[in-house]
């Protein structure tokens, strides 16, 4: 009966990525012990990195003095965000490709 419930787009796309890669021949390989730990460290030092910029962005609204400034400050957060976990995400990558 759970195989009923509507899956999320997460679930729909990993779905069509493990269908592509045993098409292709792709193996799935467990993650060591090691790279889980490694990967849980890049997690907490990204987020720790978020939790700063965040800090500091809202110290930074709290002497905007204009609407653009206020506007031009969350468009920084927000590249910053993207930028931190597009660098997570290549180091987790990484680490998943290491032996």
């Amino acid at each position: 009966m759970a195989d009923d419930a509507p899956k999320s787009a997460y679930e729909l796309a990993m779905e069509r990525l493990r269908r592509k890669d045993s098409e292709e021949g792709v193996e799935e390989r467990p993650l060591t012990a090691e790279q889980k730990a490694a990967i849980a460290e890049a997690r907490q030092v990204y987020e720790a990195r978020i939790a700063e910029r965040e800090i500091l962005h809202h110290a930074a609204l709290r002497k905007a003095t204009s609407y653009e400034e206020v506007e031009r400050l969350n468009q920084e957060l927000r590249r910053d965000r993207d930028r931190l976990a597009s660098d997570r995400d290549e180091k987790m990558v990484k680490i998943r490709r290491s032996d």
